[in-house]
């Protein structure tokens, strides 16, 4: 065992919609543009986010999660992955208590796994002495959550922000930071949330919100909370598998854009060569022994997908020679048959699922997962358990003789639904994974890699 000093905050709020992701966006661009090395992390299987931590801290963030991963690797990968950071702000998710059942996974519970202090974001607008209240009331559901102080949000005036501090004065709770209210600080939105930083320009955005940090946080004090934090005990690193010589195409583009990094650096880790491409605008699949799909908004882009055809048929002709072919949520969209989008109308994909996804106005299934494999495929044998997550605002129509991946359950399910499909060399489905959080998962799939390269 090692004690290792690893400086760190966690960013978390009262509830969802309190401004989390805008204020750790712009402490980590100021802390970047100030040379400091900000190591970002977000609480939760989400994608989204992160994608905005990277752009402003100019390297990768990484998922914290006690579900989609055992939760006896996350000291040793957090402290593997902060290793060179002067500070890593990590953002929580929805509630500072809020996580799947029971509170598995929530900002909660990493920060006190990490013994990390949290920052705890108030959203004050039309609100005064009465903020004090629910300060205390955080502070004290779980004294084992160490608070450590308060970024007041969408305060409306000098006078507003003096009349919160005297009152956090009051209850002995230290102010970090007092934003006002400023609406160029929105970030855009749509059906699952923010819109994706591979779809819009972020840059003055960013850099608008980096400004803010500046101005409205108390960033010495910041950094000494974080400097506070104890050293992590962390064992020896566990020996690593053999490696498998393998290449795989990625799906990456405005269309398939999330991808938990920890999951791709797995496979990397165990010995695959991944290369990039784009069904958007390449022609054909690259030279590869095997294909991933991650999720995405291929809904946001179906003439283009559609128009595709080359694109198709180079998929079409790879599954038909037995590659291996994984996809996930957006992914399993596009291998279907159609799309039917939000208009009504249907679009020609790749038509390795024989079924149609169609677009529903509502948010379908949410929440953390566990899988049942009715069926051997890439990455499972039949009866092997998974554990991941689903996010999706479409449903899919099929025929009755559809071969089922899975019998998924949810944290909170009684009764589990079937899910994806599996057939040969292909395996689509609405699951989320992380291929480091299911490493027998990751073994078969880099197995059927290189079973088809030796073929």
């Amino acid at each position: 065992m090692a004690g290792l000093i690893r400086p760190r905050v966690v960013i978390a709020g009262t509830n969802s919609g309190v401004g989390k992701t805008t204020i750790v966006t712009g402490l980590l661009a100021y802390f970047h543009s100030k040379g400091l090395k900000a190591q970002p992390f977000k609480v939760g299987p989400d994608y989204i986010d992160p994608g905005f931590h990277e752009k402003a801290a100019g390297r990768p963030s990484y998922n914290l999660d006690t579900w989609m991963t055992p939760a006896d690797h996350l000291v040793s990968n957090f402290s593997y992955l902060s290793r060179d950071a002067d500070i890593s702000i990590i953002e929580g998710v929805m509630g500072l208590y809020d996580g799947g059942a029971k509170g598995v996974s929530s900002s909660a519970d990493i920060a006190k796994r990490l013994k990390a202090p949290v920052i705890l974001v108030l959203d004050c607008k039309s609100v005064g002495y009465s903020i004090a209240a629910t300060a205390l009331g955080f502070r004290e559901y779980d004294r084992d959550t160490h608070i450590a102080g308060v970024i007041l949000n969408r305060l409306g005036s000098d006078r507003h922000e003096a009349m919160v501090r005297d009152v956090m004065e009051k209850i002995h709770m230290p102010v970090i930071g007092a934003y006002h209210r400023d609406d160029g600080l929105k970030t855009p939105e749509r059906h699952l949330g923010l819109t994706p930083v591979t779809e819009i320009e972020t840059a003055d955005l960013i850099r608008h919100m980096g400004e803010d940090a500046g101005r409205w946080v108390d960033t010495e004090k910041l950094l000494s909370i974080a400097k506070s934090a104890p050293s992590l005990l962390v064992e020896k690193d566990r020996e690593e598998k053999k490696k498998v010589p393998v290449r795989i195409g990625v799906a990456r583009d405005e269309a398939f854009s999330f991808y938990y990094p920890a999951s791709l650096h797995a496979l990397e880790k165990m010995g695959a060569e991944l290369i990039d491409f784009s069904p958007l605008r390449d022609s054909v699949v690259p030279d590869v022994d095997g294909l991933i799909f991650g999720g995405g908004f291929p809904e946001m882009f179906l003439h283009e997908l559609e128009n595709n055809r080359s694109m198709k048929d180079s998929i079409r002709q790879a599954a038909a020679s037995g590659m291996p072919v994984y996809a996930e949520c957006g992914g399993l969209m596009y291998l279907c048959r159609k799309i039917q989008g939000f208009d009504g109308d249907a679009y020609e994909m790749a038509g390795l699922v024989p079924g149609v996804c169609e677009m529903q106005k509502k948010l379908q299934r949410v929440g953390y997962v566990t899988g049942k494999a009715l069926r051997k495929s890439i990455i499972a044998d039949e009866g092997d358990i998974l554990k991941g997550h689903e996010f999706h605002f479409s449903t899919l129509a099929c025929d009755d003789d559809f071969p089922w991946a899975y019998n998924l359950k949810g944290t909170r399910q009684k009764e589990g639904h079937l899910e994806g499909f599996a057939r040969g060399n292909v395996l689509a489905s609405y699951l989320h994974l992380s291929f480091e959080g299911n490493p027998k998962a990751a073994d078969k799939f880099l197995a059927s890699c290189l079973a088809y390269k030796n073929r």
